[in-house]
């Protein structure tokens, strides 16, 4: 079961859950894969709603490597999110929301 306080979402694939998280590697990943010249750009280009379908597989990989799933973006789309697409963006939405949260 995912942990908020920890910054976890659960996203099941195939049937089968798993919990994401943006740990400090999985956001370093995420920023170089979409090409921002630091977090705090890449958070202002979400929130203005300036992201792709591409983006939010981007943001899912790599908060599933952050909860240690194996795997690419490749293997990612050939999987099945149960929700569908709007349950993957919802999900992806929630990573960046919970790793950027002030918790004050």
């Amino acid at each position: 079961m995912a942990n908020p306080m920890r910054g976890e979402v659960e996203i099941v694939l195939d049937g089968q859950p798993h919990i994401a998280r943006l740990t400090l590697g999985a956001l370093a990943q995420l920023e170089a894969r979409l090409a921002e010249d630091s977090l705090a750009d890449l958070v202002r280009r979400l929130e203005e709603g300036r992201f792709s379908s591409g983006d939010i597989v981007a943001v899912l990989v790599a908060g599933l490597c952050g909860g240690g799933w194996v795997g690419c973006a490749e293997d990612l789309l050939e999987q099945q999110i149960e929700g569908g697409p709007l349950a993957g963006a919802r999900a992806a939405a929630q990573l960046i929301a919970l790793a950027f949260r002030d918790v004050a």
